[in-house]
């Protein structure tokens, strides 16, 4: 008890305390010159009755001039900004129901104990109120998200609440997304998430599963608790306004469209340069400063000579990986209302795009991505990889291109082998691109 005042006063306001304890004194104190006014007057002694009367309606307007004001200024008035919304259950339906069933027989018959029954279920009602707004009251909410987010994949996300009370905890608290009339609906946190107990001056955290279907920006303006403390007659909810937004990137994992073109993008890339590694790249005649050790002997048997072997390259694997966002000249994306909703085919581009820049970070390769709008510098993956995922989190398809600008551009720098992810149909792609590229097209729709 002795710590808690002694809170309670490290963070008064003392000048606030000081004028209200003064107030206190000087109401009361024309308090009772009103009292002895009137008892003088009954007395009949009207002068210091009078007297009496003008005095303690002079302290009383001096605390209203004075003090009044000093201690409106240092009211917290926070809890007026709450929107509370009320709903009566089903149980607080029966409860009213056996209410009107106490009053009916209790106005009949003028019974003093049917009446005190009745006062007494009729102030449990308003305690139910009163507690419900006190659990309500003082709490602030916070949520917490990944810091990357992919789309499909599980994350878990973290919900805070914090009581700010000094003296009170707070029971039985449900936190659930707010609806908001004229806004599409909540993007986050579709399941609620219950809190049994709030400490006073404490906080408590839940971990709550989530999942975003598709990639893009998901918003959610405002969250609700509610809580239906202490007996479950009304649930009462106080709207919090906590604007949460959600970058969610594009799937990264190994989908079956992905699985059938890697092999192939592994292939053109061995077979790009020779070099050292494991995979034979070719054979052929055998020159005095080659080693011995490379010396393929049952090939020179063969063919009279020697011959010696060639190896993929592994150790430099430097690629360029391009979206070409733009759609074929016969069939346009119609209106998008949200991030995902875009045509199959670009989504699908979109969704290869992002799994091979994944695996070129996973291998840690030297990479370079080209989009309409982006373009970033030759680099090791990790160092652009998430740059890379936010661009494609949120591009939309462009409309044909008749110059075929981007395609242009590609076919100017033959120097790094080319990965280019399409939604247009064959024979689009330029014959100088072929040369030092590996086109992924996605023509029909799976």
């Amino acid at each position: 008890m002795q710590s808690t005042v002694a809170q309670l006063w490290a963070k008064a306001d003392r000048p606030g305390v000081r004028a209200f304890l003064l107030s206190i004194v000087a109401l009361s104190a024309a308090l009772l010159l009103a009292l002895y006014s009137g008892a003088a007057a009954e007395l009949g002694q009207v002068w210091l009755a009078s007297t009496s009367a003008l005095i303690a309606l002079a302290v009383a307007g001096w605390v209203g001039v004075t003090l009044v004001p000093v201690l409106a200024k240092r009211t917290p008035l926070r809890w007026i900004g709450y929107k509370m919304e009320y709903r009566v259950t089903r149980d607080g339906w029966i409860y009213m129901a056996g209410i009107l069933l106490v009053a009916l027989p209790a106005l009949n018959t003028g019974n003093n104990l049917l009446f005190l029954i009745l006062a007494s279920l009729i102030a449990v009602i308003l305690m139910s109120g009163i507690l419900s707004s006190i659990t309500l009251s003082g709490i602030e909410m916070r949520l917490e998200l990944p810091e990357h987010i992919f789309a499909a994949q599980p994350v878990r996300a973290m919900v805070e609440l914090d009581n700010q009370k000094l003296t009170l905890p707070s029971f039985s608290l449900r936190v659930e997304a707010a609806k908001i009339k004229g806004a599409p609906a909540a993007a986050m946190l579709d399941t609620p998430v219950y809190f049994p107990y709030l400490p006073k001056r404490d906080h408590v955290q839940q971990s709550v599963p989530m999942i975003f279907p598709r990639r893009g920006v998901y918003r959610q303006e405002a969250f609700r608790i509610v809580t239906r403390f202490p007996f479950g007659f009304l649930q009462k909810s106080r709207h919090v306004n906590l604007k949460t937004e959600a970058l969610v990137y594009p799937s990264v994992g190994p989908s079956e469209e992905y699985l059938e073109i890697l092999p192939g993008i592994q292939g053109a890339l061995e077979s790009l340069a020779k070099g050292r590694g494991q995979d034979l790249y070719a054979l052929r005649d055998y020159v005095p400063t080659d080693s011995a050790r490379h010396v393929h002997w049952k090939a020179s048997a063969r063919y009279g000579s020697l011959m010696v072997r060639e190896f993929a390259r592994e150790d430099d694997c430097r690629i360029l990986l391009v979206l070409d966002p733009h759609l074929s000249a016969n069939k346009t994306a119609g209106p998008q209302p949200e991030a995902g909703a875009t045509n199959d085919r670009f989504e699908r581009a979109v969704t290869i795009c992002a799994s091979l820049a994944w695996h070129f970070y996973e291998s840690k390769s030297l990479l370079q991505f080209r989009g309409a709008t982006m373009e970033t510098p030759l680099a090791p993956a990790e160092e652009i990889i998430f740059s890379v995922l936010r661009y494609l989190a949120l591009e939309q398809p462009l409309p044909p291109d008749p110059r075929q600008s981007l395609m242009a551009d590609l076919a100017a720098s033959p120097d790094l082998f080319k990965i280019i992810v399409t939604s247009q149909p064959r024979g689009s792609i330029p014959a100088a691109v072929w040369s030092s590229s590996y086109v992924v097209f996605l023509e029909d729709s799976k």
